[in-house]
């Protein structure tokens, strides 16, 4: 490394966006920093204005500085910021929705992206943003994994949600129930397997076992309860045995996500977002990492929101940020590793 921490050129392992600006994500994101060794702080990008992030960590009484990306003059302990700036002539009211917030949110995903792809930054994690607030700003995407979609081209993309103890990858996620039963097809669940399968490999996993959910109640029950169970899901797996995968399926939903925090499966392909979203917040709320698959980059995030009721009041509590941000190493270290103890040593510091 040279004299600086922020040498031109340099390369961080993981560049975390600002999310709404009136939320908790600047308060949750010096939490987190506040707590992290100097090794990996110094590997770690902000993506935001440094007088919000300044103002974050007085709000928690962090005792942390900024400076920006690549500045000469930087002290050695500061934290690095890709500098999005919040225009003097726009309004951002804590704890509200705003055109000002989503836009500044929108624009940090933005510059992330191209921080990632320009090889200056190796995972993205993202703070909570408000999709009516983006939308506000004419930025109509359905949250995060779709924009980041848009803003890579990539053609479809996935959410994982993992966890220590059980993980979840969705055929469709932020979709009506009617629609999600439409998207159960043999292509987009053979799609699906094989993003869930591709991930874990890539984090070390020699041979991930991989549960599929089924869609109606006991599997349909041979068509009493609906047949996309027999004539989609069933055939999916079936095509993916024969080409080697660990797969198992379509399992019964009242059953095959206790299996798989038992230990038999690896990941739990599930069909729609409810589905798969609710036993894993059950098990494992405040740890559960929301992970991107299926794009060109890579990128984790946490699994709330932007907490408007409690923003700018030092409560916070930034576990879930320690744990995306731990999940991000992961990626970048290639370590199949759980998550749990991780994201815990990662943020020591909860809210108020």
């Amino acid at each position: 490394m040279s004299e600086s921490n922020h040498s031109v050129s340099r390369q961080y392992d993981i560049a975390i966006t600002m999310g709404d600006p009136a939320g908790i994500g600047p308060e949750i994101i010096c939490r987190a920093v506040a707590t992290m060794s100097p090794a990996s702080r110094a590997g770690t990008l902000l993506v935001g204005d440094p007088a919000i992030f300044r103002r974050a960590a007085q709000t928690i009484n962090a005792e942390l500085s900024f400076a920006p990306l690549d500045a000469p003059d930087a002290p050695a302990e500061s934290v690095a910021v890709a500098v999005v700036e919040v225009s003097a002539d726009v309004a951002i009211p804590d704890g509200e929705i705003s055109a000002g917030a989503g836009d500044m949110a929108f624009r940090c995903i933005a510059m992330a992206v191209e921080l990632v792809q320009s090889g200056r930054a190796g995972v993205i994690v993202t703070a909570p943003l408000n999709k009516a607030a983006l939308h506000a700003a004419g930025h109509y995407y359905d949250g995060h994994t779709g924009m980041l979609a848009a803003l890579t081209g990539a053609p479809s993309s996935f959410m994982l949600l993992a966890s220590e103890h059980l993980s979840t990858l969705h055929v469709s996620t932020h979709v009506s129930l009617r629609e999600a039963i439409d998207r159960v097809t043999p292509e987009r669940i053979i799609a699906t397997v094989e993003a869930g399968h591709e991930h874990l490999k890539s984090l070390g996993m020699a041979n991930p076992r991989i549960a599929v959910a089924g869609l109606n109640p006991h599997c349909g029950e041979g068509g009493i309860f609906g047949d996309e169970d027999t004539l989609s899901i069933a055939p999916a797996v079936e095509a993916l045995k024969a080409r080697g995968f660990d797969v198992s399926g379509p399992i019964s939903a009242d059953t095959v996500f206790y299996r798989a925090s038992q230990g038999e499966f690896d990941l739990v392909v599930a069909q729609y977002h409810d589905q798969g979203h609710i036993p894993v917040k059950l098990i494992a709320f405040d740890t559960t990492v929301n992970v991107s698959l299926g794009l060109p980059i890579r990128r984790t995030s946490v699994d709330h929101g932007t907490a408007f009721d409690i923003a700018w009041q030092g409560r916070a509590d930034a576990t879930n940020m320690g744990a995306a941000i731990a999940y991000a190493h992961r990626l970048v270290t290639g370590n199949e590793a759980g998550v749990g103890a991780d994201a815990r040593e990662q943020s020591r510091g909860r809210g108020a």
